[in-house]
């Protein structure tokens, strides 16, 4: 994997978690955004893609930027559709907890400890065996596959 590097610049935030550290799994990383993957074990198949200048909403980005965002969102639900068949993607972006702006790409099943409910929701059931044997590709055959489509999108990081 590759190592994460803060973007040095008058945006950075120490107090910000997405300005200090990757937020998880750090998959790629461009001049302009970096795609992780949630150390979540009820969704394994859960990424991240962080505008990496600290930002806070969508509108503060320009047109080029919203367009270059959303597609690395959309390359790794490309790829988590091919790779894994959900029943469901799902895409936020909320930032309430954390107001560095970020999107949540996240592959959904039907036996999913909350389908159809929010990730967020209290569990529906116990998922017996665990979600990340239950995924038709592994996490490193996933990062994989991630890294490769987003970077035939990004400028040179």
């Amino acid at each position: 994997m590759p190592a994460f590097q803060p973007l040095e610049s008058p945006s950075f935030r120490s107090a910000c978690e997405l300005c200090r550290e990757a937020g998880g799994v750090l998959v790629f990383q461009s001049a302009q955004w970096r795609v992780i993957r949630a150390e979540d074990a009820a969704f394994p198949a859960f990424y991240r893609v962080v505008w990496r200048a600290h930002v806070a909403e969508w509108s503060d980005l320009s047109l080029a930027g919203q367009a270059a965002l959303m597609g690395a969102v959309g390359a790794v639900e490309r790829v988590l559709r091919d790779m894994l068949v959900p029943t469901k993607i799902n895409l936020a972006s909320l930032g309430n907890v954390v107001p560095h702006l970020h999107w949540h790409v996240i592959a959904r099943f039907d036996w999913d400890s909350h389908f159809p409910a929010p990730v967020w929701a209290t569990p529906a059931r116990e998922v017996v065996p665990a979600p990340v044997t239950r995924l038709r590709a592994s996490l490193d055959e996933l990062d994989a596959r991630v890294a490769r489509a987003v970077a035939l999108l990004a400028p040179a990081a």
